[in-house]
């Protein structure tokens, strides 16, 4: 589906029906990063209206030439919510830069999110100011780097905490696949401007959510989530040992754990 937001032509998908979910991807990838791991989480959670976008510059999203910094996607993505779900409360799921982008959906839209989902949330933008582990390679299958070819090799061993079959073949669909589609000349231009303009967290989030992060993530780190914790204080923050800037495909079975309760709570709390 597409629809026009502050001249964009922005590629999305829903499903389902409800109340409405919102989900942002990490930077360069596009909505399967999403779909791929939570899509079956809500395939049993019936109620609920998921909108999964294409950020500017990723995925099929058009037309975003205009698109400059950060604050430009968001306010992209605060169009597409005003316009899709006008005034209405919502829960909101950000993965890596998705992730920072759902900060800054909060502090503008505060009346409105009343249940947020953070998957290795990038928390500070500048990458030489974060406090980053060493990511070890702890579990592998020997016999799937036979299979690949060395620039397969390459980029997925530089990735991956668990490399097996089954973590390959959800990399190369739910990731690889979308950052194919990514335009790398606008992906530069917005590293440039990769943080927004006004501050984070600055009034205590009331509502349930959830961190979910990797202790061998070496792309943003987990360390750093401790000095926002407290704006979050019905929060429930889970460091998974066996993973790193992937953790939904490293550790789909606990991470599925993490998120239905997740959705209890945030689901409990609207029900009172």
């Amino acid at each position: 589906m597409r629809c026009e937001v502050n001249g964009v032509n922005l590629y999305y998908e829903e499903i389902g029906s409800g109340f409405p979910v919102v989900m942002i991807h990490g930077f360069s990838l596009d909505h399967r990063c999403m779909t791929g791991c939570l899509e079956p989480i809500f395939e049993k959670h019936p109620g609920y209206r998921r909108l999964y976008i294409d950020l500017p510059g990723m995925g099929q999203t058009e037309n975003y030439e205009r698109i400059h910094t950060t604050d430009d996607i968001l306010e992209v993505v605060l169009a597409f919510i005003d316009q899709l779900i006008p005034g209405e409360p919502f829960f909101i799921a950000g993965e890596s830069y998705g992730g920072y982008l759902t900060r800054a959906v909060i502090e503008k839209r505060r009346e409105q999110v009343k249940g947020a989902l953070f998957i290795c949330p990038n928390v500070i933008p500048d990458k030489e100011k974060r406090t980053l582990p060493d990511k070890p390679v702890l579990v592998e299958e020997p016999s799937l780097w036979e299979q690949l070819s060395e620039t397969e090799r390459a980029e997925f061993e530089s990735m991956a905490v668990v490399a097996t079959d089954y973590t390959w073949n959800r990399y190369k669909k739910e990731i690889i696949d979308g950052y194919m589609l990514s335009d790398p000349a606008f992906l530069m231009k917005i590293r440039q401007a990769y943080g927004v303009s006004f501050p984070l967290d600055t009034a205590p989030f009331p509502h349930p959510s959830l961190f979910v992060v990797g202790k061998q993530d070496q792309s943003v780190g987990y360390r750093d989530i401790w000095d926002i914790i407290e704006a979050y204080p019905r929060s429930s923050f889970a460091a998974l040992d066996c993973a790193g800037h992937n953790l939904q495909i490293e550790q789909p079975l606990l991470f599925t754990e993490l998120v239905n309760e997740w959705l209890d709570r945030a689901q409990r709390e609207l029900s009172q």
